[in-house]
């Protein structure tokens, strides 16, 4: 799922609503707090980029950035940073004074690693987006103090797990671990209990925990993909399911409690 700009300042204005802070009036790009330099084929960025300090969103979508200058850390005010689709290896560690950050776009690039400052980040709270990097692991304490995000996005790394920081991810309503290499998901799983959407299509999964079936909000769930046999009993207890694709399995049998499902309004699609 990608967000265009529009979308993030719409979600970003109901978040600073939410938390009772004065209603701003539209912001558009040609706004003092609004910078959007996407796809112009940028190598570097302005200089004057870094002075403008009451900078809140800064877009620097597709263009041709190999890095991200220590400037970054500036711009304490920023709350949007979108860096997606460039060709950045790694991101500063100056990022983790960006303290205010709501909405994180890093996906499409060639990250191999995230900065021991990132979980500094703790205000991240809206979007997080990592997908289509090459990172082969996370630090266990990653995401400890992102106990207000909603949407995260590993897709596309070759990860072949989750840090057990994630199991802090208490408020998170949306999560795709599309084509990470996993072959066991953690027990971790049902502490994740506002989960509204998960998507784990294209890994090794045969199985699902027992602790799954604490993700009672759950209503929409990506199998496909995967290695299962066999339907998982787990998915009977998920009262909430609107939605269960097991498609591109080996499924050898289909259980008479699908019908149960279907009765409840849940699509399965095998």
């Amino acid at each position: 799922m990608r967000c265009p700009l529009s979308l993030i300042l719409s979600s970003l204005r109901k978040s600073q609503n939410r938390l009772g802070r004065p209603r701003r009036k539209k912001m558009s790009p040609g706004e003092r707090d609004t910078l959007d330099l996407s796809g112009r084929h940028l190598a570097s960025i302005p200089r004057d980029t870094w002075r403008n300090t009451s900078l809140r969103v800064l877009n620097l979508f597709r263009n041709e950035l190999r890095n991200l200058p220590a400037g970054i850390a500036q711009l304490r005010e920023l709350r949007v940073l979108i860096v997606a689709n460039n060709q950045l290896r790694a991101l500063p560690e100056e990022l983790g004074a960006l303290r205010h950050l709501k909405m994180l776009d890093a996906g499409h690039n060639r990250i191999t690693a995230l900065p021991e400052s990132f979980g500094k980040l703790s205000s991240i709270s809206d979007y997080l987006y990592l997908h289509d990097n090459r990172l082969r692991s996370l630090s266990d304490s990653v995401f400890e103090s992102f106990v207000h995000l909603r949407y995260l996005n590993l897709s596309e790394n070759p990860l072949r797990g989750l840090p057990t920081s994630a199991h802090a991810l208490v408020k998170l309503e949306e999560l795709r671990l599309e084509n990470i290499g996993l072959e066991i998901l953690p027990t971790f799983i049902g502490d994740l209990a506002a989960l509204d959407e998960l998507t784990l299509r294209n890994n090794r999964l045969a199985s699902l925990p027992y602790s799954f079936q604490k993700l009672r909000k759950l209503r929409h769930l990506d199998l496909r993909g995967n290695r299962f046999t066999r339907v998982p009993d787990v998915l009977r207890k998920l009262r909430k399911l609107q939605k269960l694709d097991l498609r591109w399995n080996d499924l050898r049998a289909r259980p008479a409690w699908l019908k149960e499902l279907n009765a409840r309004g849940c699509r399965v699609l095998l």
